[in-house]
């Protein structure tokens, strides 16, 4: 699911641009079981309550259009794993929030 590592960089311009890439999808696409499934980004940047509400509404609609796919259990919410709102180092001015939001 990630950009595999190759044995050996042919330079250093390919090391940082893979890097870059790898970073990249790491931080934007790769989504990880100890945050609830969702991508560092989406908890950094305070998205990841939107992330689920979307997926509830899209599991939802699901369940409306397909109720034989889903068992007995059908209402009740995957578990997603308790996590901060928002995840930081070093925490951005409120400016900043703004922006990202």
């Amino acid at each position: 699911y990630l950009p595999e590592f190759p044995d050996r960089f042919s330079s250093l311009v390919h090391a940082r641009q893979f890097l870059d890439e790898f970073v990249h999808a790491y931080n934007h696409h790769h989504r990880h079981s100890g945050i609830g499934m969702h991508t560092p980004a989406d908890v950094h940047y305070g998205l990841a309550d939107m992330v689920d509400r979307d997926r509830d509404a899209t599991l939802d609609a699901a369940r409306r259009a397909h109720p034989e796919r889903f068992g007995t259990r059908a209402q009740a919410r995957p578990k997603i794993l308790e996590r901060e709102p928002a995840a930081w180092i070093n925490p951005p001015s409120v400016d900043e929030i703004e922006l990202a939001a």
